[in-house]
């Protein structure tokens, strides 16, 4: 098996003198680990281009063996400045792509999964702001590209316009759905929260809008931090990752 693909570089490191190993997420083949021998020496297969969060082109296979892929070159695309030189940016980006790992990006969602991870960079990058829940956010995004979240624009029973219901709407994290105040009304679930429409329209900002327009700064704190909750509770019970000392652990 021989494969070229674009590739996000998401952690690396060293085995023996002069290889290396690294963690991709790749645009066709989802995430992957392979082995560049002699990548730390290299000039030529490796051109200064094996480094955290640096975009490259690869040229992969998978070796004498069929055992593990190995890298066989690599050229740069592109690869963050401001985020090197800038700490809390950096611990924004690598928390997003830490989360990626986790979640073992497959094939069929790789193409979504790397352009918007190659879009958030772009915005860490070139933003004048450092927004601090953007993790958060960005992690609903992944689980609605994935599949699993659901729709914030519409009723889940009736399919009417969420955005247009004054009276905000109810998400019911364990199942999944999401319904307009009058559909919640005729049947009471204690296990749906009431969303604010200020809170509906900001999740499906995050679902549906790139990261550049992802804001929560004119909702009240009390909202705000409800929907840092309900994401948390979200991701943990239909991913089964929740972030713990620095990692997402598997629940």
């Amino acid at each position: 098996m021989e494969w070229s693909d674009t590739a996000l570089i998401l952690g690396l490191g060293r085995f023996r003198e002069a290889d290396v190993w690294l963690r991709l997420l790749t645009r066709r083949h989802g995430l992957v680990h392979v082995f560049a021998f002699g990548g730390s020496r290299s000039r030529r297969r490796f051109p200064g281009c094996l480094d955290l969060l640096n975009q490259v082109s690869v040229h992969v296979d998978a070796g004498r063996t069929g055992r593990f892929l190995n890298l066989r070159e690599a050229s740069l695309v592109k690869g963050p400045h401001r985020l090197r030189t800038d700490g809390e940016r950096l611990g924004i980006a690598v928390n997003c792509l830490r989360f990626l790992e986790a979640l073992d990006v497959q094939p069929d969602g790789g193409e979504n999964t790397f352009a918007l991870a190659t879009e958030l960079l772009e915005f860490l990058e070139h933003t004048e702001d450092r927004p601090e829940m953007l993790p958060l956010w960005f992690r609903l995004r992944i689980a609605s590209e994935q599949g699993f979240a659901p729709d914030f624009l519409v009723c889940s029973q009736c399919g009417s316009m969420l955005g247009k219901d004054l009276g905000g709407a109810f998400w019911h994290v364990t199942e999944g759905r999401v319904r307009c105040s009058a559909c919640a009304g005729h049947a009471a679930d204690p296990q749906e929260s009431r969303l604010e429409p200020g809170m509906v329209a900001a999740l499906a900002a995050f679902q549906h809008d790139p990261p550049a327009m992802w804001h929560v700064e004119g909702l009240p704190d009390g909202e705000r931090q409800k929907l840092v909750q309900l994401v948390d509770e979200f991701i943990e019970y239909h991913l089964g990752l929740r972030w713990e000392r620095g990692r997402f652990v598997k629940v």
